[in-house]
Parts: C-alpha cells; sequence; structure tokens
C-alpha cells in the first residue's frame, strides 16, 4: 500500500513539473521507474510511453486557454518525430552505462542553461 501511494505521488510529481516547465517530468520519471525494478533502457522507453499522454493533455490545455497556436508548434513536428525515432533505434544500442552518463550530461547542461538566464 505505501508503496502505491508513493507511486501515486510520483505521477502527481511528473504531471506537475511537465504541466508547469513543457517538460521535465521524464527527468523524475527515470529515477522513479529505476527505483521500481527497470532497467536503464527499460526506464526510458517506459518513461516516453508516460510522458506522452501527459504532454498531450497538457497541449490541449495550452491550447484551449489560448497560450499556443498549432502554427507555432507544427515546424517542430516532423523533424521532431525524425528525432524520436532516431533516438528510439540508437537506444538500443547504447550501453546503460552510456545512457546514464547521456542523462546526466543532459540534466546538468540543462540546469547551468536555465541558472545561466
Amino acid at each position: 500500500m505505501k508503496k502505491n501511494i508513493f507511486k501515486a505521488a510520483g505521477g502527481l510529481a511528473i504531471g506537475f513539473i511537465n504541466g508547469l516547465l513543457g517538460a521535465g517530468g521524464g527527468m523524475l520519471a527515470v529515477p522513479l521507474l529505476k527505483k521500481y525494478g527497470l532497467d536503464t533502457k527499460e526506464a526510458h522507453a517506459s518513461s516516453i510511453a508516460v510522458i506522452l499522454p501527459l504532454t498531450v493533455f497538457s497541449a490541449v490545455l495550452y491550447l484551449i486557454s489560448g497560450r499556443v497556436s498549432i502554427g507555432d508548434s507544427l515546424i517542430y513536428l516532423p523533424t521532431g518525430i525524425l528525432g524520436a525515432v532516431a533516438g528510439a533505434f540508437v537506444l538500443k544500442k547504447i550501453p546503460d552505462k552510456w545512457i546514464r552518463r547521456l542523462f546526466g550530461i543532459f540534466l546538468i547542461w540543462a540546469g547551468v542553461r536555465l541558472f545561466l538566464k
């Protein structure tokens, strides 16, 4: 029971961060999924399955409220889809050790970039 409450709280935090910042939920989802027994690659792949519906829901709310227009985001979709396919393909080929390092480097880079702006 306690484990399920912790998982539900994790889901709440993931959704909140993703909705608030427009991204970042995966930074919480990956460690949480790993804590509950998934290996690195499974955690990263499963994070996408968790984040996708949250992102779609957030996008709909932003569209309804008028904070974003479809036209502003359409230009990113084709190349974003290509990048997602390439990333999913490469994920299978990279050792877990390097996935963790790349994830850490990305987190540090994003944090420093946000802090300095």
